[in-house]
């Protein structure tokens, strides 16, 4: 049901790259509603990750089910982040097109749960592709210390999910080494 809902587009937004369109996944609600249940079924931990911008609209909706899930942490580009201090984090990231920056606040972590000492944390994201961007927002939360009220935390990155994988660009074999890896929809 997923992989048919997808949408491709040879040789954008440049040549040789096949993009994955997840919109139309937005365009049936049974399609929509199963899709974020199935996200749910995957997510263990109360924060997730959601990086710059589809992954936004994906990640939304777990907040008002009964997944778990009770803290959704925007990735952005860069000047999209109101922020005050050294709140403000910057992750240099290597996507299939070139290398990029993201930047998330460390208070949006803090404002989700921590269990025994650490934030647990589920990046969530359209396409697995190269894994780049996965890796690059893991290897920053993992490297992460978060003080609340005085006591620091550490940050663990639980899983990753992902609406479709691109099977043979091998993205999945660098993010296992970090945390589980599952993926909705997969295109060969």
């Amino acid at each position: 049901m997923f992989e048919e809902t997808l949408k491709f587009y040879q040789n954008f937004p440049k040549e040789g790259i096949n993009f994955v369109d997840i919109m139309p996944f937005m365009q049936d609600k049974e399609v929509f509603t199963k899709l974020i249940g199935e996200i749910g079924k995957h997510v263990t931990a109360p924060t997730v990750a959601a990086p710059e911008a589809r992954a936004f609209l994906f990640c939304a909706p777990l907040l008002t089910s009964n997944c778990g899930v009770t803290n959704v942490v925007p990735f952005r580009k860069k000047g999209k982040l109101p922020h005050s201090g050294d709140d403000l984090q910057s992750i240099e990231i290597m996507k299939e097109y070139g290398p990029d920056n993201l930047y998330f606040r460390k208070s949006d972590i803090a404002a989700g749960k921590a269990e025994d000492g650490i934030f647990n944390v589920a990046i969530i994201d359209d396409v697995l592709a190269t894994g780049g961007t996965a890796e690059g927002i893991a290897k920053a939360l993992d490297a992460l210390k978060i003080n609340v009220d005085g006591k620091e935390y550490g940050v663990k990155v639980s899983e990753f999910i992902f609406l479709a994988e691109l099977d043979g660009l091998y993205g999945r074999n660098r993010l296992e080494k970090i945390a589980p890896v599952y993926s909705i929809a997969h295109i060969k």
